[in-house]
């Protein structure tokens, strides 16, 4: 559409568009920005991919370091690990042209320091050419290839994907891709997966500091390098309902490996959410896979709100309206909007030191006393369309121009601005609000905004807000976003600003690294030895002698091989053996056997072994140690356990004799090496529960101790009942020292007392 464009003094667009203003082409969409939980997802033509970054546990993918995190601040790093200071500059990619979310960063000039922890090295630091791929991460990514019947690709050719933040101290991030068109099948129906990719986790952010020359960054080389599963999911989430039910799903087939980490910041899912009035935005930070519906409800109410606020702005100035799908988006016409719109808003950065020299606000003065400047920017047509601070039902922060306009500003590193929609307040007054709108020569329909920072700062801050609030006039823009967090939960659901959406310009091939031949055969061997399903291992768990109770966490534990290896069960269910008998035997994978806990080892009571490896057991010989609670050997633990299943040790000697064989060094790490060693290990934990006084006292002995407190304390029984056997349970066990079994103790107190009563 052809527009004549003139302007009156003060920049403003005068004159009327050549053809039809209000001329679309879709229904209006519909619903209510305030109520996110009501808006109909269909209606407004909602569409939404996942994708999920999961840590593999395995050694790091391009250098041989491990793959250990090591749990430091920035006040807590040791001294004598290595610092190096860096500086990141973009470069052009092989098409000839600069990523946008590459120049983005680049042009906030920061520095950065790496900190070298002891599992990074120079490959880490990019002063060394990368290893190929570790085995394992490979064999781990194609096992989650099959598990969601993905198609694996037959050369794994490694790519570079541009990242100047700071966070990979190459400038890049190696990914490969090693499948694609795969599915998730949810109970809400099928969800395609568009690629499987193998990259490189990035560096730990420890610390942020801003100085007059521009921001320091302090990264910990810990994680970098470790090998992340990117799985993409094609745009077929039906609902923000189904995108939570795709992420549990997704999850529990990741978990299924056994081969990835678990813990906090071992998984990431982020969204990518559209409706048909806004575009493309990529939401980061949705680990709470509860808050997900409402995260994604609160960003399509924002895409709605600015979609009208684009064509509020857009009837005051004349200009074509926005269609209500972007496919009937006009580019042309979108070119000379932003023309117009450029022409009308022009940067011009202004000082207003002046004006806030004596400003009541305590921030203000402080900053302006540090040596900070406040510089001004106007917006002209944007006079109460920045809005102020308001909330849904739901406590979440309403979609305002005002609150996109501070998170681009904080992108520059500033804490945040003034906009005169919100003035006076924040100790600003309303004669320095009238005296900043009489320096920029604006009138009440015209906006402006305060920044006070380093000027340097504050120029890049409100070049940033300009920009942002020119795009007032268009759809949002596609940009990746994160979840506002607080006390390290989503504060409300809402979102802020992080980058402009990274383009085809980032990615180009690794050099340093041999692409990889995937051959017919290792696909087939993945393919026959995929790992059982969590359905699968439940069924193998039932009828063992456990509770349900038990078998679900022994499941979300994953102790369930160390526990069916305990009891001595030979096999599991494979993926693909649907067949089995009840106990869990047939076509299928071995587990780990009884004899691989200790060669020998007779099998264990079900019940004591799973509470075993469930209760705090292992914490507290880790404690009593003095060592890291996966440090505990389990074998150790089933020694003991066998020890007292054959009577030769009560249940309270579990902790302190396990405890003394590993202290004392009478069992080796590695555990014993053959049967007869296990049989020497028994005898002599045998004789140590005698020695230090936790055998089993005779039954007819404790029977005579059960007897002579009974008598000695019948008032007090008869006072309390029942009541009575916490408190008569702690005098038995004293009088019969470390050699009373707690619950045959207790079977023999509870018929005493109910004998006397």
């Amino acid at each position: 559409m052809n527009m004549l464009i003139t302007l009156d003094p003060m920049g403003r667009v005068m004159g009327e568009p050549i053809g039809d203003v209000d001329d679309v082409r879709a229904p209006e969409p519909i619903g209510d920005v305030d109520d996110a939980d009501s808006l109909d997802p269909a209606g407004l033509g909602f569409m939404c991919g996942l994708e999920v970054h999961q840590q593999l546990a395995t050694g790091k993918l391009h250098s041989r370091q491990a793959g250990e995190l090591h749990d430091v601040t920035i006040d807590s790093v040791p001294e004598q690990w290595p610092r190096v200071r860096r500086k990141l500059r973009v470069a052009q990619g092989e098409s000839g042209k600069v990523d946008v979310a590459a120049r983005f960063e680049a042009k906030r000039g920061r520095q950065f320091i790496y900190i070298q922890a002891p599992n990074s090295g120079l490959i880490e630091l990019d002063d060394q050419p990368p290893e190929g791929h570790d085995e394992d991460a490979v064999e781990a990514a194609l096992t989650i290839a099959g598990l969601m019947r993905a198609h694996p690709v037959p050369l794994l050719q490694t790519m570079r994907k541009t990242v100047v933040d700071g966070s990979n101290t190459s400038g890049f991030q190696r990914t490969t891709l090693v499948a694609t068109n795969g599915v998730i099948t949810t109970p809400d129906g099928d969800v395609g997966v568009d690629v499987i990719c193998l990259e490189e986790d990035s560096a730990r952010k420890l610390d942020t500091t801003a100085t007059k020359d521009g921001e320091i960054v302090t990264w910990n080389l810990d994680r970098l390098g470790i090998p992340l599963v990117e799985i993409a999911t094609a745009p077929e989430v039906q609902s923000p309902e189904h995108a939570q039910v795709t992420a549990r799903v997704m999850g529990t087939i990741l978990r299924d490996t056994r081969r990835v980490r678990r813990g906090l910041g071992s998984i990431r899912q982020d969204l990518n959410v559209s409706i048909a009035c806004g575009d493309r935005v990529e939401i980061k930070g949705c680990q709470d896979l509860d808050w997900i519906p409402r995260i994604i409800r609160l960003e399509m109410a924002r895409q709605l709100h600015f979609y009208r606020l684009a064509n509020t702005l857009r009837k005051q100035l004349a200009l074509p309206a926005l269609p209500p799908d972007r496919r009937d988006t006009d580019a042309i016409t979108e070119t000379e909007v932003a023309s117009a719109v450029t022409a009308a808003i022009p940067l011009e950065i202004h000082d207003g030191g002046e004006v806030f020299s004596t400003c009541e606000s305590k921030m203000v003065a402080n900053s302006l006393a540090e040596g900070s400047a406040m510089l001004a920017i106007r917006l002209p047509y944007l006079g109460g369309n920045l809005g102020v601070k308001s909330e849904d039902s739901g406590g979440a922060q309403l979609p305002r121009l005002g609150r996109e306009l501070a998170s681009a500003a904080r992108l520059a590193g500033v804490a945040g601005i003034f906009h005169s929609d919100e003035l006076p307040a924040y100790g600003i007054s309303h004669d320095e609000v009238a005296a900043v709108k009489a320096a920029l020569d604006i009138g009440d329909a015209d906006a402006f905004v305060l920044c006070c920072a380093p000027a340097w700062q504050a120029e890049i801050a409100l070049e940033a807000v300009l920009m942002r609030a020119r795009m007032g006039w268009h759809r949002i823009p596609q940009e990746v976003r994160n979840v506002v967090v607080s006390k390290g939960e989503p504060a409300d659901g809402t979102t802020t600003a992080m980058r402009p959406l990274p383009g085809g310009a980032r990615m180009y091939p690794e050099t340093d690294i041999p692409p990889l031949q995937l051959t017919e055969q290792q696909w087939q061997n993945i393919l026959e030895n995929l790992p059982p399903t969590r359905e699968q291992r439940r069924e193998t768990l039932a009828g063992r002698g456990i509770s349900d109770d038990q078998i679900m966490q022994l499941l979300d534990r994953q102790f369930d091989e160390e526990f069916l290896a305990g009891i001595g069960a030979d096999r599991t269910p494979g993926a693909g053996d649907t067949t089995g008998e009840a106990d869990g035997v047939g076509e299928a994978v071995e587990v780990v056997l009884a004899s691989g806990l200790a060669p020998g080892l007779e099998s264990l009571p079900a019940k004591a072994w799973a509470t075993t490896l469930l209760d705090s057991t292992r914490k507290a010989v880790a404690e009593v140690v003095g060592c890291p609670e996966t440090a505990v050997p389990l074998a150790a633990l089933a020694l003991s356990i066998q020890v007292r299943g054959e009577g030769g040790m009560t249940r309270e000697g579990v902790v302190p004799l396990t405890a003394d064989i590993l202290s004392s060094g009478a069992w080796p790490l590695g555990g014993p090496a053959n049967p007869a060693a296990t049989s020497a290990m028994l005898a002599e934990i045998t004789a140590r529960a005698e020695a230090q006084g936790f055998k089993p006292a005779d039954a007819q002995d404790l029977a005579v101790i059960v007897d002579k407190v009974i008598a000695e304390r019948a008032d007090f029984i008869t006072e309390r009942g029942m009541a009575a056997m916490g408190p008569l349970m702690g005098v038995v066990m004293g009088e019969a020292g470390g050699a009373a079994d707690g619950k045959v103790v207790s079977e023999l107190l509870k018929q005493a007392i109910l004998k006397l009563l």
